[in-house]
């Protein structure tokens, strides 16, 4: 079986080293970088810095609460940049490990369909290649959205690539979009000291997940100095000096944002354009390409996986999916629950959430139960002097089956799995109340909040 992948990031790997593993002849086509944005300008620089910047500043902020004194900490931004470049470069070395260890092919270049059998390639070294297939996956991720504002070319409005690798940390920052980029580089430049301004148009930040929680990460970021404009709409980006005016449409009037950097942080769109699916007959719906539960396109031969198709643009998703196409090709295909995909934001406080939100619950017909359970009451976050966050519980309220599950908090987007096992296996709240937890662990307010469902809190006050 010769398969040829096009794409080397989350989705597109994973599938050449599954594939691989069961056999298959395999030729991995990239243009850019082994790992896609995901590894080299996403999800792991995003996270380097996040950890490095949030102990900065929860040091700097309160080393003595801590019992820690600390006669000079200063910020080294180079040596952080540094450390993500290193962080970046072994991860992926690591995949290139990887695919030469399960003898993948790899070539570096862009690739375009010529029929449903055969695909183009012109390398980096403007050579031409035609490959035959037998099937093919794409994989080729997503691009950034560019709303269209007046002056959002003008220098020092950057993207998200841009923003994780200045040479040195601006005084003020304006960031366009309120969703997971903007919020976890919001709270990266906060912690150094940068003035960060956020304007949303929707109602809220991080409009897709849990309202209770996001109020913990916006209460947050608020407190921190950011200052944040919801149902707002930027109207023009203007050059005043040496700084950029952001004129901005609020509920409140017009406001005026003067920063050093814009940061547009707008979302993302699957990367569609200029392969060749139309001449093969290959059907998108609005720039994403439309696929089965097996990842197959309408080409009955392709598939495609990760951001290009739509489905739900996480890193981790993608690569279930890449899983699932490759064992659909090599006859042994599993269909992947899409409940049980986690959304995570790793900023001071992290958010997770699995399943269904309220919201979503009671939109979809169910009736429900819920129950919240603090941190502020769970010993190792008083441990931690880190209380700021919940546990969220939303369950049928005729069955008790789990739903959804969110979390605010320190380590929210590692407990997050326990909901995510719960979804898949369709427990109830019995299942989480049988279960021993070790204390003392943050995990225990996931037991709590799972006894508030049935009306017993152990550690909340009796109320009356």
């Amino acid at each position: 079986m010769r398969v040829v992948i096009l794409g080397g990031g989350p989705a597109g790997y994973v599938a050449a080293v599954r594939l691989a593993q069961l056999g298959a002849e395999v030729t991995l086509i990239e243009k850019e970088h082994i790992g896609g944005t995901c590894l080299n300008e996403g999800c792991i620089p995003t996270k380097v810095l996040l950890n490095t910047t949030e102990l900065y500043d929860r040091l700097r902020k309160d080393s003595t609460g801590l019992g820690l004194e600390i006669d000079r900490l200063t910020l080294n931004w180079q040596a952080v940049q540094e450390r993500k470049n290193l962080v970046v470069l072994q991860l992926v070395d690591g995949v290139k490990t990887l695919l030469e260890t399960n003898k993948i092919n790899v070539i570096n270049g862009t690739g375009r369909f010529l029929t449903k059998n055969e695909i183009e390639v012109i390398t980096g070294s403007k050579e031409r290649l035609v490959l035959s297939f037998d099937k093919a996956i794409i994989a080729t991720g997503s691009v950034p959205i560019m709303i269209p504002i007046p002056g959002a070319d003008l220098e020092g409005v950057l993207n998200s690539t841009e923003a994780l690798s200045l040479d040195s940390v601006p005084e003020s920052i304006c960031v366009i979009g309120g969703g997971i980029i903007g919020v976890e580089l919001s709270n990266i430049f906060s912690n150094v000291g940068t003035k960060v301004t956020i304007v949303e148009l929707l109602p809220e930040i991080v409009a897709n997940m849990d309202q209770d929680i996001v109020e913990c990460l916006k209460n947050q970021l608020i407190e921190s100095g950011i200052d944040i404009y919801v149902k707002s709409k930027v109207e023009r980006i203007e050059k005043q000096g040496d700084q950029l005016n952001v004129v901005v449409s609020t509920p409140q009037g017009v406001k005026e944002v003067v920063s050093e950097k814009v940061l547009m942080a707008t979302g993302r769109k699957p990367n569609t354009e200029g392969l060749g699916l139309e001449e093969i007959g290959i059907k998108t719906d609005r720039g994403a390409i439309v696929v089965d539960d097996s990842m197959r396109t309408s080409v009955d031969n392709v598939y495609a996986i990760g951001d290009c198709n739509g489905k739900v643009l996480l890193a981790h998703a993608a690569s279930a999916q890449g899983i699932v196409a490759a064992d659909s090709i090599m006859g042994r295909f599993t269909p992947m629950d899409f409940k049980t995909v986690p959304y995570c934001v790793y900023t001071k406080p992290e958010l997770a959430s699995v399943g269904l939100t309220e919201k979503q619950a009671l939109e979809q017909g169910y009736q429900i139960k819920t129950s919240k359970f603090p941190l502020y009451a769970n010993g190792k976050s008083v441990i931690m002097g880190d209380v700021n966050g919940l546990v969220k519980f939303v369950v049928d309220k005729d069955t008790d089956e789990i739903l959804g599950l969110s979390l605010a908090g320190n380590n929210a987007t590692e407990l997050i799995h326990i909901g995510a096992l719960a979804i898949r296996l369709e427990a109830t709240v019995d299942e989480i109340l049988t279960t021993i937890y070790a204390h003392p662990t943050v995990s225990e307010s996931i037991l709590e909040a799972a006894h508030g469902i049935k009306g017993w809190p152990i550690h909340l006050p009796a109320i009356e």
